[in-house]
């Protein structure tokens, strides 16, 4: 894939996707998703299967982990039962990335604007941010009742302009084709990750193309 860094814009403001981006969180995921389930007389799903569920939110992820049939009614049931298991059972397993911190360091020790913008409800993302990476984001936003899920660009352009800088300013950073066709839709500067929960062929779909294909943290650090 081409790399666009020499054709950037002047970046001021860094933006990024969490699960997946930041934080490794699928093993914390795998144990609340299958906990959720099995409290609710469901079969658990193995970690393949929950890996393949996750980056379209919790809702998203609840609904292709239930067994084919489950009312909505019982999904709404194992869909609270989760969002109770991930406040008590807290986030033990989850760490950010090698080279995560030392890029945010980096990129706050250049004057970097930084932003978090996840498809993980609000609180979640309030709680584990805090927990792991506090001190560096500026605005930090999961989904709510104003901020719909990716890849409505609603949020990003909410975040860049509470960061202060136009979208041409802003890069965007994810794991998904759904985090570039974001950017893309926000004016931002897409940035795929190739660490995370995706591979580097789920970005040929049309409309997910990256502008950078970032394999480590570090790589980021060229745009600013």
């Amino acid at each position: 894939m081409e790399d666009l860094t020499k054709g950037a814009p002047r970046i001021k403001a860094a933006i990024f996707d969490l699960d997946g981006t930041l934080l490794n969180t699928l093993p914390d995921l795998v144990v609340v998703t299958n906990t959720a389930l099995e409290n609710a007389g469901m079969p658990p799903r193995t970690e393949r299967e929950i890996l393949g569920f996750v980056g379209n939110g919790v809702k998203s992820l609840i609904s292709q982990a239930v067994p084919e049939g489950t009312t909505p009614e019982e999904l709404a049931k194992v869909y609270d039962e989760w969002c109770r298991l991930h406040h008590q059972l807290g986030t033990r397993l989850t760490r950010p990335y090698p080279g995560v911190v030392e890029m945010l360091d980096e990129l706050k020790a250049r004057g970097i604007a930084l932003g978090v913008l996840s498809n993980k409800f609000d609180d979640g993302v309030q709680e584990v941010v805090a927990q792991y990476l506090p001190g560096y984001f500026t605005v930090v936003h999961g989904e709510s009742a104003e901020i719909p899920r990716k890849p409505d660009p609603t949020g990003l352009r909410r975040s860049i302009a509470e960061l202060g800088v136009t979208p041409e300013e802003a890069l965007y950073a994810g794991d998904s084709p759904n985090d570039v066709r974001t950017a893309i839709a926000a004016g931002a500067f897409p940035v795929a990750v190739a660490w995370g929960y995706h591979t580097e062929e789920d970005f040929q779909a049309p409309g997910a193309e990256p502008s950078l294909m970032a394999h480590h943290p570090q790589d980021i650090l060229a745009l600013v």
